[in-house]
């Protein structure tokens, strides 16, 4: 349960799923030399064995970080996942553990937009059904139902770096944008909110989702509200399988109330490539399928490697954990010339107290001190003088609540 030193080379870094080669070039860069790369994901006994003495691990979405995965590996410091979504991750459980989670919110943002623009793109023209009927032998050449993308209202469902990304590349088409989220967010370009998720499906010729997966976004397209897309518009899903009530998309495909589809996610996904993949949608040719793709680009997948593998190293060599998904968020500068102590606890009360008094019975001089909570875990940083940290590390162990401590020299 502790790292009582930075001892680079004794620390074991195992990456799954073939993560880009930056992660591991970040992490060479910085002195770090026990790498170990795995081209898949892996599960059950392997995955257990795999993790057994990791101090960090690195994954992507099909690796998945369970109770018994993390009791497995009692090494472990941090979680890094080289992606946006951590639900692969049991996060209360790392939480409780004291080992925090990291990932990528931003660096594929725009793969994910320009995937949904072509989508638009295609879609408006019709150009699923007419390529589905060339490969048939069939020659649909028409301007019937097939549209300029110029003078049309997108409607976008979470306004965030995706969402607003999106909405700018849309503008440059001469396209009109709205969005609604839950949030209070500022409008980039002309850009305008509207108050509810009914009005803009009301206003919109193509709506677009970019929400997390969480119990309030859940089948938020339904049988109850999908009545009031106009007719004839165009839906896509780049954010989580289960924001569509598929069997509900599926009707409205079968009736014509929209013009087609494109989804990216799936409430159900094939565990790998070799898996078959199954869906009421392969139906319609006038729907696009993609495998869950919209990040996946080389240049997405660089600047992920980069971002994760620089958020492990910052945790690792000062205990910084701004960008952690699950934990208190603490921004720390360099500790030249000191001793840094970090200790993660459940937050109870008292508990600073008597890491103070053991610092205060060692006469350790502190020079700096920060204290965050986050949903039960404290995490308290400690900054003394080189020549005062003997003997403490262990005390500081025995403290009932302890989860987690490590000092770096």
């Amino acid at each position: 349960m502790t790292v009582t030193s930075l001892n680079k080379e004794k620390i074991k870094i195992v990456l799954f799923e073939g993560i880009h080669e930056n992660a591991a070039n970040v992490f060479e860069d910085d002195g770090y030399s026990e790498i170990i790369r795995y081209n898949k994901a892996l599960d059950g006994r392997e995955l257990l064995d795999a993790v057994a003495d990791a101090n960090f691990i690195g994954i992507r979405s099909r690796t998945k970080i369970t109770q018994e995965v993390l009791d497995a590996a009692p090494k472990l410091s941090a979680i890094g996942c080289y992606c946006i979504g951590t639900n692969q991750v049991d996060l209360a459980a790392a939480r409780n553990k004291g080992v925090p989670v990291f990932n990528a919110p931003f660096a594929n943002t725009r793969s994910v937009a320009e995937l949904v623009l072509g989508e638009i793109l295609l879609l408006l023209r019709g150009i699923p059904e007419k390529n589905a009927a060339a490969h048939r032998g069939q020659w649909l050449k028409s301007a019937s139902n097939a549209y300029e993308a110029r003078g049309k209202t997108l409607g976008i469902v979470g306004y965030g770096h995706i969402g607003t990304q999106t909405g700018l590349l849309a503008e440059a088409l001469g396209m009109h944008v709205y969005f609604y989220d839950i949030l209070k967010q500022l409008s980039l370009g002309n850009a305008h909110s509207v108050n509810s998720l009914n009005e803009l499906l009301e206003k919109s010729d193509i709506v677009t989702f970019h929400v997390p997966e969480t119990p309030h976004t859940r089948n938020m397209l339904n049988a109850d509200n999908i009545g009031h897309l106009k007719q004839g518009a165009i839906i896509i899903n780049a954010s989580r399988g289960t924001v569509i009530d598929i069997p509900v998309l599926q009707s409205a495909l079968e009736s014509g109330a929209i013009r087609g589809a494109a989804i990216d996610v799936f409430p159900i996904e094939p565990e790998s490539n070799k898996h078959e993949f199954s869906s009421p949608l392969t139906a319609f040719d006038n729907v696009i399928l993609t495998p869950h793709i919209g990040g996946s680009t080389l240049e997405a997948q660089a600047n992920i490697g980069i971002e994760v593998a620089d958020k492990l190293v910052h945790y690792s060599n000062n205990g910084s954990t701004m960008g952690a998904v699950n934990f208190p968020q603490v921004a720390l500068p360099t500790h030249e010339n000191k001793h840094r102590i970090l200790h993660i606890h459940k937050n109870e009360p008292g508990i600073l107290t008597r890491i103070n008094e053991i610092f205060s019975a060692h006469k350790s001089n502190i020079s700096a001190q920060y204290l965050q909570t986050h949903e039960g875990i404290g995490y308290v940083v400690t900054d003394i003088d080189k020549d005062n940290e003997k003997d403490i590390l262990p005390l500081l162990k025995d403290i009932p609540g302890t989860l987690r401590a490590r000092i770096l020299f």
